[in-house]
């Protein structure tokens, strides 16, 4: 039996109230339980601890992309990059929680931790299916890839959860536009004006990174 979506988020809720109010290591899961109206045996069922209801939301975004990737998609590199932005709305839908959720993980050790486990967790499910996507695709790209979307989704992320304005989706966007650029894997909708077009020559070995390094500086 599945308890509701309302449910599940009200736990949630009741749980980050009485962590910042009172401290991670000092509420107990009684506490949290009773909060939020719920039996001890409900919140054990939905949660297996008190960490498990800080990380609850990415629990289920990590189910909801693996459903989304494997939906198949022309356009591996744009379906990592919708993914993402999934991720991003999510968690912009709601701000004040989410930035509730920020400042308790930054306070608690283990959870800190467990935050660096569940970054890796993005990147290597979007590692994995461009593996799995793209047939002969470089591991070096793929695993680039998937990490620079990860690092610049968490940094525009960031941002929101650190401040109090409004973060717009499109600046993630725009900064996943500019990934696809560096990687080539631009879609078919950016078409570059005339004045645009750069061209240059580089040794075959140089790693796109210093590529991209060194056009962006002649570009500046």
């Amino acid at each position: 039996m599945h308890e509701s979506a309302e449910l599940r988020t009200g736990v949630v809720a009741a749980a980050l109230e009485l962590f910042s109010a009172q401290g991670f290591d000092q509420t107990s899961v009684e506490q949290i339980a009773k909060a939020a109206g719920v039996s001890r045996s409900t919140f054990f069922r939905q949660f297996g601890g008190k960490e498990d209801v800080v990380f609850a939301d990415h629990e289920v975004l990590l189910e909801q992309l693996r459903e989304f990737l494997d939906e198949g998609h022309d356009d591996p590199w744009g379906a990592v990059c919708a993914a993402s932005e999934s991720v991003f709305a999510h968690f912009a839908h709601d701000p004040e929680l989410a930035r509730r959720r920020y400042q308790i993980v930054r306070q608690v050790p283990v959870l800190r931790e467990r935050e660096i486990i569940t970054v890796f967790r993005y990147e290597r499910l979007f590692d994995d299916y461009l593996r799995g996507a793209l047939p002969g695709v470089d591991p070096l790209d793929a695993v680039g890839f998937a990490a620079l979307v990860t690092a610049v989704h968490n940094h525009v992320l960031r941002q929101l959860l650190r401040g109090r304005k409004k973060v717009p989706l499109a600046k993630l966007q725009t900064a996943l536009a500019d990934v696809r650029r560096r990687y080539g894997v631009a879609g078919d909708d950016a078409v570059a004006a005339p004045d645009d077009m750069v061209v240059a020559v580089f040794p075959r070995s140089m790693p796109i990174a210093e590529i991209g390094r060194r056009l962006q500086s002649q570009l500046d």
